[in-house]
C-alpha cells in the first residue's frame, strides 16, 4: 500500500485552524467597536440630562423675572382652553368664532365691572379699618393669651433706645408711616386689573381665531400618527380643562353662597361680602381657605362683643370650606380629573414661590394641562398616573396589556 502523503492533510487541517483563528481575532475588533459605541451613548446620555437640567434651570428663571409678561399670556391661554368648547358648540348653531368671542368676553367683563362695584365699596372701608381691626383684635385676645413675644421685644428696643437717648441728652425722631394700607390696595387693585384687560384681550383673539392654531399645529407633526395625536391631545386638554374649570367655578359658588348664609344666620356684618371673597379665595388650594378663615375670624372679634360667640364665624369657614375640598369637590370633579394631593401641594408650593398669589391660582390648572398631556404621550404615562388620585386609574394606565377586560384585542388609539 502506497504510503499516504500527509501534507495535503496538514494543508487541509492548517485552513481550518486559520479560519478559526481568523474568527477568533475578529470577535475582538467588534468587542472593542461595542464598548466603544457603549461608551459614546453613556456620554451622550449624560450631555443630553445637563443639557437638560439648564433648559429647566434656564425656562424656571426667565419665568420668574417675566412674569408680569408671561402672566397675561398664560391666563388668555387657560382662558381659550376654557371657552373654546363653548365658541365651537355655538358656531355649531351658525354663530362665528368672532362673535362668539366678543359676546363671551363683554359677558365675563360686564361680571367683573358688576362685582367691583359691588365690592369695592365695603372692601375699601375693610381696608381703611385695618389698623383699628388689629388693635381690637389684639384686645380681645388679650385676655386669653400673654402678649406676642415679637411686640415684648419691639418695646424692649423701644425702651432701651429712648433711656440711651435720655442719657445722652439727643432729641429722638419718630418717622410715622402714612401710607397705610389703601395705597397698596389701590395700587395691587390696578395691577390686576392691567393684567386682566391685557389678558381678555390677548383671549378674545385666541377665540376669534377659531382652528387656526389647531390646524398649524397638525401641521407641524411631520407623521400622520403624531398629527392624530397632537389633535387628541388639543382636543382632550381643552375638555379637560373646561370641565375642570367650569366644575370648580360652579362649586366655589355654591360654596360662597353657604359661607354667606351661615355667616348672616351668625349676624355677622356684610355677609354678601365674606361669601364673595369666599367664592374667589377658593380658587387657591390651601391657603385661601386659611387666609379667608383667619380674616373672617379677625372681623368677628371686632364685630361681636363675646369671644366665644365671635369664633363662630372662624368655625363655620373651616367647617364648610372642609367639607367642600373633602366630599363636594371630589364627588363632582369625578375620577378622571381627580389629583394628587400630594402633586397638588407641591404644585400649589412651587408656583406661589415663583409667581406669589397668581401662581396659586394658576397652579391646579397647569396641572390638569401636563396631566392630560401625560395621559397620551407613552413615555409619559407613569408620571401621569403619579399626578392621578384614583389608583385604579393609575394601575390600568401603568398594565401593558393591550387586552381588555373582555379578553379582547384593545383598540390602538394613533
Amino acid at each position: 500500500m502506497p504510503p499516504r502523503d500527509r501534507s495535503g492533510d496538514r494543508s487541509g487541517d492548517r485552513p481550518g485552524q486559520e479560519a478559526g483563528n481568523g474568527a477568533g481575532d475578529g470577535d475582538a475588533p467588534d468587542d472593542w467597536q461595542h464598548d466603544l459605541t457603549e461608551q459614546r451613548l453613556s456620554e451622550l446620555r449624560k450631555i443630553r440630562r445637563l443639557m437638560l437640567c439648564s433648559f429647566l434651570l434656564a425656562a424656571f428663571t426667565a419665568t420668574y423675572f417675566a412674569r408680569d409678561v408671561l402672566l397675561p399670556i398664560v391666563l388668555a391661554v387657560l382662558l381659550t382652553l376654557t371657552l373654546r368648547p363653548v365658541v365651537r358648540g355655538l358656531q355649531r348653531i351658525g354663530i362665528p368664532p368672532g362673535v362668539s368671542a366678543v359676546l363671551l368676553m363683554l359677558a365675563i367683563g360686564l361680571g367683573f365691572a358688576v362685582a367691583g362695584y359691588f365690592l369695592s365699596g365695603p372692601i375699601g372701608e375693610m381696608a381703611a379699618r385695618a389698623p383699628q381691626i388689629g388693635t381690637e383684635v389684639q384686645r380681645k385676645l388679650a385676655g386669653l393669651m400673654d402678649r406676642l413675644a415679637s411686640i415684648r421685644e419691639v418695646g424692649e428696643q423701644v425702651t432701651e433706645m429712648a433711656d440711651a437717648a435720655g442719657a445722652t441728652g439727643e432729641k429722638m425722631e419718630v418717622v410715622v408711616d402714612q401710607s397705610g394700607p389703601i395705597p397698596s390696595a389701590v395700587g395691587s387693585a390696578a395691577s390686576i386689573g392691567s393684567t386682566l384687560v391685557a389678558a381678555m384681550i390677548l383671549t378674545l383673539f385666541l377665540l376669534a381665531s377659531g382652528d387656526f392654531y389647531h390646524r398649524r399645529i397638525v401641521e407641524a407633526s411631520p407623521k400622520l400618527h403624531d398629527k392624530k395625536r397632537a389633535l387628541t391631545i388639543v382636543r382632550d386638554v381643552e375638555r379637560q380643562i373646561s370641565r375642570y374649570l367650569g366644575a370648580i367655578t360652579v362649586i366655589n359658588a355654591g360654596l360662597g353662597v353657604a359661607i354667606g348664609i351661615a355667616l348672616w344666620i351668625i349676624g355677622l356684618p356684610m355677609p354678601h361680602v365674606w361669601g364673595t371673597l369666599a367664592f374667589l379665595l377658593n380658587f387657591m388650594p390651601f391657603i385661601g381657605a386659611i387666609i379667608g378663615t383667619v380674616a373672617a375670624g379677625a372681623f368677628a372679634l371686632v364685630s361681636f362683643d363675646s369671644v366665644p360667640y365671635a369664633l363662630l364665624v372662624p368655625l363655620s369657614y373651616f367647617t364648610l370650606t372642609t367639607i367642600e375640598g373633602n366630599f363636594v369637590t371630589p364627588m363632582l370633579v369625578g375620577r378622571r380629573l381627580e389629583l394628587n394631593i400630594v402633586s397638588v401641594f407641591v404644585t400649589v408650593a412651587f408656583w406661589i414661590w415663583l409667581w406669589g398669589v397668581p401662581g396659586a391660582v394658576l397652579a391646579v390648572p397647569f396641572l390638569v394641562v401636563v396631566k392630560a398631556v401625560c395621559d397620551h404621550v407613552p413615555s409619559l404615562k407613569a408620571f401621569g398616573g403619579f399626578l392621578s388620585g384614583d389608583p385604579a386609574v393609575k394601575a390600568e394606565d401603568r398594565e401593558g396589556d393591550p387586552k381588555d377586560r373582555t379578553g379582547k384585542p384593545a383598540a390602538r388609539h394613533a
